[in-house]
């Protein structure tokens, strides 16, 4: 994915589902979503085991959150990423972020093939810094 793309996923998002949001605040989901909710955007969190972090609320799959989402923000390991992706795609959420560390390519080409942009393997925190800070 170039950084034209890039760009516009991050410039188009207004609601975002941080999948496994933490609620221990060290913790890189935690602070993502912190960050995300701190610039006006909507934030939802997939965890099995909360309801709320941080005052946003969390469900415990992408499938129960209502409605659809502009970026499926990933922290999961990336051997667990394939049902999330699927359920993305099954929902036609915006876009899929698979966070630094996080690789899947077969979960990558099954967004890809339903017309859905994947951005892996990057955090989004640091591509906003250095696509929209800059």
């Amino acid at each position: 994915m170039d950084d034209l793309q890039i760009r516009r996923i991050l410039t188009g998002m207004r609601r975002v589902a941080v999948v496994g949001l933490s609620p221990n605040p060290e913790r890189a989901s935690h602070g993502i979503a912190r960050w995300l909710a701190g610039r006006g955007l909507e934030v939802v969190g997939v965890n099995p085991g909360q309801s709320e972090i941080l005052g946003i609320p969390v469900y415990p799959k992408l499938e129960d959150v209502p409605g659809p989402v502009d970026v499926v923000d990933i922290f999961r390991r990336s051997d667990t990423v394939g049902p999330v992706v699927s359920a993305a795609v099954a929902r036609g959420d915006g876009a899929i972020w698979m966070q630094e560390g996080v690789v899947n390519d077969a979960a990558a080409e099954t967004a890809a093939a339903a017309g859905i942009p994947v951005v892996m393997d990057r955090c989004i925190y640091k591509e906003w810094l250095r696509l929209l800070n800059g």
